[in-house]
């Protein structure tokens, strides 16, 4: 037990455990993540089947992740928490330690007049002990190291938090209109296109976000696998749509509506008398004889669209067709079919402003901590009428530099000094 406990807090199988999480991460980077089954078995047709064994296509829900996650936070739990009371007492204890050293160097009176007057020149804070006096100095970087191991944990874990709790949506939304979030979030879809200028398939959103205190975002491109961000909000091109677009005229009043379809309805103003929409094909081919056959699977931009719906009137049903351009007038009303619309469907992911504010916190936490353990180190010097000794957890570089700095002043056992 005692084994499993030490390699637990140990700092090489803290460092494997990045490394992996690593590896996990720039698999989850490189590998699109949470499409369906078919989409992997067309775009890695030898891969697939270890992608999805291993769970590559959802790295970041996967066990073995978040078990890691878990390991870290525990690796990091026992190198910093559980070692803090230990940082602590020796931290007290140092300067009742240091006043029982004994002389490393001796030094001519002079000398140690120097030394002082150089130790108080560095800002250290003296602290006589009988006949001796402890200079000290950055105290603070005692805790150097606890204060990084501490920030990294909390990384891990606000990280963990903001990645796992946020809400999750998936709303479509036609170009030109705004999708409103229950926190006043407005994310507005100004156009979108499922083709390039080429005609290659790339499905691109152009959107704009506004917080609730006003702030808004510029306008972005959104993209597959490429998502945008604003505030706690998040974007993702997750999939598309073609609604039929159907323009409806009241001949006595010129009064006029668009309706933009994706599902079955019926437009009338009586309730009666009317179109029944059922449905918008991408393609269809005519024969000679005028016969259409209708064609519903296409990849992309509907090529050559086609309205099926069936007239009503005075109980009367009549299955009809209709290409974009086309008009009909029934009762009273004029029915213009016009060119479908293209829509996005996006994934929107909406994190707590609380934890982001965590982890930028934890973030400046862990620049602190590695300022204080490479810039401040501990400086700990005892002195007496005869000579200084160096103490610390670093001694050598203070050691170093007093050496060279007071070699002048040295004298050795047994010289009498004046």
């Amino acid at each position: 037990m005692g084994k499993v406990f030490q390699t637990l807090r140990s700092m090489r199988f803290g460092i494997l455990l990045l490394c992996l999480i690593a590896a996990c991460s720039v698999a989850g980077t490189l590998i699109p993540q949470d499409r369906e089954i078919a989409w992997y078995a067309q775009n890695y047709p030898s891969l697939h089947g270890t992608i999805l064994t291993l769970q590559l296509n959802r790295v970041f829900d996967s066990w073995y992740f978040k078990t890691l996650l878990v390991l870290l936070c525990l690796n990091l739990s026992l190198c910093s928490l559980v070692r803090i009371r230990g940082v602590v007492r020796a931290a007290k204890s140092e300067t009742a330690r240091a006043a029982e050293m004994k002389d490393a160097v001796l030094l001519t009176p002079e000398g140690v007049e120097k030394l002082r007057a150089r130790l108080e020149e560095m800002r250290c804070r003296r602290e006589d002990l009988g006949g001796a006096s402890v200079y000290r100095k950055n105290r603070l970087g005692h805790y150097g190291t606890f204060i990084t191991h501490l920030s990294i944990l909390l990384t891990v874990v606000f990280g963990a938090l903001a990645l796992y709790t946020p809400t999750v949506t998936d709303q479509s939304c036609m170009p030109g209109e705004s999708i409103f979030l229950p926190d006043g979030t407005e994310i507005h879809v100004l156009d979108f296109r499922i083709t390039d200028e080429t005609g290659r398939l790339d499905y691109q959103s152009r959107v704009q976000i506004t917080l609730p205190d006003g702030r808004r975002s510029e306008e972005a491109e959104l993209r597959v696998n490429h998502p945008f961000s604003f505030g706690p909000c998040k974007l993702f091109q997750q999939t598309f749509g073609t609604a039929g677009s159907v323009t409806v005229t009241n001949l006595e009043n010129g009064g006029t509506d668009n309706f933009l379809l994706t599902e079955q309805a019926f437009l009338s103003a009586d309730g009666v008398n009317g179109i029944l929409y059922e449905m918008l094909y991408p393609d269809f081919l005519r024969d000679p004889s005028g016969n259409v056959t209708l064609i519903t699977i296409t990849e992309g931009s509907y090529p050559n669209p086609i309205y099926r719906f069936e007239v009503i009137a005075d109980g009367d049903f009549a299955p009809t067709l209709a290409e974009p351009g086309e008009e009909l007038e029934l009762k009273g009303l004029r029915f213009a079919f016009n060119k479908p619309v293209e829509y996005p469907g996006l994934r929107i992911k909406h994190v707590s402003t609380v934890f982001n504010a965590l982890l930028i916190a934890s973030f400046t936490m862990m620049i602190a901590g590695l300022c204080i353990t490479f810039f401040f180190e501990p400086v700990l010097v005892r002195t007496d009428a005869e000579g200084y000794a160096v103490g610390g957890p670093k001694p050598e570089r203070m050691r170093i530099e007093l050496g060279e700095e007071f070699r002048a002043y040295e004298r050795t056992k047994g010289e009498e000094t004046t």
